[in-house]
């Protein structure tokens, strides 16, 4: 088809421009040219590195996963997802099949648990959930055809702290690959693969990205072939992150230090102002020294403790109500890493397919809040959370 001038529909090229961007341009074209067969030939067989079809790589989703590269120290580049899921499903399907047996963490997020619960072993991969602070009921639980253990670092949303060090000794005694979600602690605070871990994957939509506008994820590995299952596992499924989503973070993840830093120091103080208010029965913050797991954080994560605070509330669903209604300024939503505060309640949100029952069993009563500190100046968010609980008591 050619235009009124004759001319065919598509340029030849770009504008030729002896300076360049300063911003990252944003590239959503679905497919790429290649000059011949053989040309194509050549970048499918790794002789030419080019771009074909985005499902299969764009350039935006390998500048992000550059950044995530260097800052796990991933010996291989890292394949972007759709989303933080996308990179949980990549690691638990693309590297397991049927016969075999993966153990979880037992307070991993509330999808992550589902996925152990239901999807895997409709899919004929047996399953465990267990405590990764245990290694004594770790090895109890490994069975000669696991694969498997998935843990996040700090976990979602108990703050319980996974025994690292124990995990990769057992791992590598058994021969069982170590999969860290390093969502929470972020590799500001802890980078698995210096630590010994096989796989590596984040929710870049949190507090990587940081601004509530991205669903992404990632995930690595430190083996080349199992690196290349999980990239041609995504390529497959589909998982592809969009281009626009990938230039969003790569924005969001320039300011990311400075970010982390900031929210990092409210938190601490957050953590110690509700301490001290009447109405909350606990507060559970890695940094505190009353933390039970707070020896291990300290030796896992230096003084990074994170922006992630957790407390509860005595009462009942009619305070956690009143609550997040007198929180002026502040997003209930089930999310993390923006850069205002939000508070999740995770018995109507991440962890509501348990019961009542499995909820308390992991400490999640109605009164249980999860808080995603951002930005904002530490003594405005106190006062906020000072008048939201005094609302909440009075229930």
């Amino acid at each position: 088809m050619k235009n009124e001038k004759g001319s065919l529909v598509r340029p030849d090229a770009l504008p030729s421009s002896a300076s360049r961007p300063v911003v990252t341009p944003l590239s959503p074209s679905v497919v790429y040219a290649s000059d011949t067969p053989d040309m194509l030939d050549q970048q499918y067989e790794g002789g030419l590195h080019g771009y074909t079809y985005s499902r299969e790589g764009h350039p935006n989703a390998d500048v992000v996963a550059k950044r995530l590269d260097r800052l796990e120290n991933a010996p291989y580049p890292g394949v972007m997802t759709a989303s933080g899921m996308g990179a949980v499903s990549a690691a638990l399907l693309g590297l397991t099949q049927a016969g075999d047996h993966v153990i979880g963490g037992n307070q991993l997020y509330g999808r992550s648990l589902r996925m152990m619960a239901e999807d895997l072993p409709r899919l004929g991969i047996a399953t465990s959930l267990v405590d990764p602070g245990d290694i004594d009921a770790m090895r109890a639980a490994l069975r000669p055809e696991t694969r498997m253990i998935l843990v996040e670092v700090v976990s979602n949303p108990t703050l319980r702290v996974a025994d690292i060090s124990g995990l990769v000794a057992l791992a590598r005694e058994r021969g069982v690959l170590l999969v860290v979600d390093n969502t929470f602690t972020t590799p500001r605070a802890f980078k698995a693969f210096d630590a010994g871990a096989d796989v590596v994957l984040h929710s870049v939509t949190k507090l990587l990205a940081g601004h509530s506008d991205v669903m992404l994820g990632y995930v690595a590995a430190r083996d080349a072939v199992l690196n290349d299952r999980l990239r041609v596992f995504t390529v497959t499924t589909g998982m592809t992150a969009s281009p626009f989503d990938c230039w969003l973070a790569e924005r969001g993840m320039l300011s990311f230090d400075l970010r982390f830093e900031r929210s990092q120091s409210t938190a601490a103080r957050l953590a110690a102002h509700l301490d001290g208010l009447a109405g909350v029965r606990r507060v559970i913050y890695p940094g505190r020294t009353d933390h039970p797991d707070h020896q291990r954080a300290t030796d896992l994560l230096g003084a990074n403790f994170c922006n992630m605070v957790s407390f509860e509330l005595d009462g009942t669903r009619a305070a956690a109500n009143a609550f997040t209604r007198a929180a002026e300024g502040l997003s209930f939503a089930p999310t993390l890493g923006d850069v205002g505060t939000t508070i999740s309640h995770p018995a109507s949100s991440s962890h509501r397919a348990l019961s009542a029952d499995q909820r308390a069993a992991l400490g999640m009563s109605e009164g249980f809040f999860r808080i995603s500190v951002g930005l904002e100046e530490p003594e405005a968010l106190c006062a906020v959370f000072t008048q939201a609980i005094a609302a909440a008591i009075t229930c």
